[in-house]
């Protein structure tokens, strides 16, 4: 995924690494986070896609006095609530790619390498860093990477590992649910869209 240097509000785009659906999200140079706005879509963490619900202090104790929360909905369990302070250093919260974004990733599956793992004992622990960096592009290979495997053992006569086959369906849930959105097409239908694409 694309390193993006965010913009204050004031600041004019010199930087063409900076696209302009991205031109929008304003970064608050004295807290020291990226600000969202209530409505916006963003990825946080584990819980995926998420709606920014309310900014402000939330119904909790214990908050410190000044420190703003985002309320968070994740986008496919709305039904849960999320409160994170806005300057949460250790979650990744980040914006939604654009549809731009999508096609420009789904274009350059075939060309995504496999994650490198040479220690078969830290094989899971590369697994959950993949899952938690939040990046597509790494989700991808992680896909790629458990896809050759079970593959490979299927051909062996070995069953597929219960730890493939979760990181595999977590890897796939995160990715078609992101692109979903921004394709604005149904989640079920990514794998076949993403399918289509690249063997075009």
């Amino acid at each position: 995924m694309l390193k993006y240097r965010y913009l204050k509000a004031s600041e004019p785009c010199q930087y063409t690494a900076v696209p302009p659906c991205l031109q929008q999200w304003v970064y608050n140079s004295e807290k020291g986070y990226l600000v969202f706005k209530i409505g916006d879509l963003i990825v946080y963490g584990n819980a995926g896609v998420c709606r920014v619900v309310e900014i402000g202090k939330p119904p909790l104790s214990g908050i410190p006095e000044g420190q703003d929360y985002y309320t968070l909905a994740p986008y496919y369990s709305e039904k849960s609530v999320i409160f994170t302070p806005c300057n949460n250093e250790k979650v990744v919260m980040r914006p939604i790619v654009s549809k731009a974004e999508a096609d420009a990733l789904i274009n350059r599956i075939p060309d995504i390498g496999f994650l490198g793992i040479t220690d078969e004992k830290k094989r899971e622990e590369c697994y959950k860093e993949t899952i938690r960096s939040c990046d597509p592009t790494k989700f991808v290979s992680i896909i790629k990477t458990i896809h050759a495997r079970k593959q490979q053992r299927i051909s062996e006569g070995k069953k597929v590992t219960a730890s493939d086959e979760k990181y595999f369906q977590m890897a796939e849930e995160k990715l078609y649910g992101e692109l979903a959105i921004a394709l604005e097409i149904d989640k079920s239908k990514v794998k076949d869209y993403i399918f289509q694409c690249v063997t075009m």
